[in-house]
């Protein structure tokens, strides 16, 4: 699970796109990760590659379900885009049929719909926001679409990501798989950037891509909502400029001097600052 927004406002300046375009943005892209051409055997000879891209129903209704019970968090429900090469892939339209009886079986209130992932790669570009909401695919087109909706805010170094063991719960859904017990589902959770072992031990780090990751975990795997909100909220007030009334903190990937603990020690006073005012 990737999310696509702006951790505070006063960052779409930072957007390689222009502001009327991507101001609001704000969809998750749901990336299968188990299958496709990024697993299975591998030939590999001197003049001929082959990676076969396979899948089978099991992998995909369970991402599906996870798309689903994502959109049913909502009310109204979100809009659901699965997104496949139908025209031209088998396993694509394996793919979109698998899907769609998924919704229609389970998720029946959710409004599904099919893009192209080539053209979907444009209007990501041209107009992000009109797909907002959820965005289903498989793990290559996955790879690079995830890739592409970091590029439009600006920075990698400010998004979270989650790799869920099961559908996250929501209303009318019930849990299948990957369940803890605290009722959560069990999720491995990460900045979307990497490592950076260059800078390892100066203090230069952003650290906000992993404390939204920790708000993932606290929302996806323990149900804390509250919780979650209270992060993504002290994370925005010190990403915020001054003439928002924010703290402007900021590090050097954003042009700020603030080294990695000025930021961890923002972020946890402003945290205690709103777990007070509860």
């Amino acid at each position: 699970m990737r999310p696509c927004n702006f951790a505070s406002k006063s960052l779409i300046q930072r957007s390689p796109i222009k502001p009327e375009i991507i101001s609001g943005v704000d969809f998750m892209l749901i990336r299968e990760n188990c299958g496709g051409a990024y697993f299975g055997q591998k030939i590999e000879e001197e003049d001929y590659g082959c990676d076969p891209w396979e899948y089978r129903r099991p992998e995909i209704e369970r991402v599906a379900r996870v798309a689903g019970a994502l959109a049913m968090q909502h009310d109204p429900p979100l809009p659901v885009w699965s997104v496949d090469k139908a025209n031209v892939l088998a396993n694509s339209r394996v793919w979109r049929r698998i899907v769609h009886e998924v919704f229609q079986n389970e998720f029946p209130k959710v409004q599904l719909r099919d893009q192209l992932a080539d053209s979907l790669a444009m209007l990501l570009i041209t107009k992000p926001t009109a797909y907002n909401g959820v965005i289903l695919t498989d793990n290559t087109f996955g790879d690079i679409l995830s890739d592409e909706a970091g590029g439009l805010t600006g920075s990698l170094g400010l998004l979270p990501s989650a790799s869920l063991a099961g559908p996250p719960a929501a209303r009318g859904v019930e849990p299948t798989q990957g369940r803890n017990r605290a009722g959560g589902v069990v999720g491995l959770y990460e900045p979307v950037h990497g490592s950076a072992p260059d800078i390892s031990g100066k203090g230069l780090a952003n650290p906000v891509a992993q404390v939204l990751s920790l708000a993932m975990m606290l929302r996806y795997s323990f149900n804390m909502h509250h919780e979650a909100d209270v992060v993504e909220k002290a994370v925005a007030k010190v990403l915020d400029s001054k003439e928002d009334g924010g703290l402007e903190v900021r590090t050097g990937d954003l042009g700020g001097k603030a080294g990695t603990e000025d930021m961890s020690e923002a972020i946890q006073g402003e945290v205690r600052q709103l777990l007070k005012l509860r």
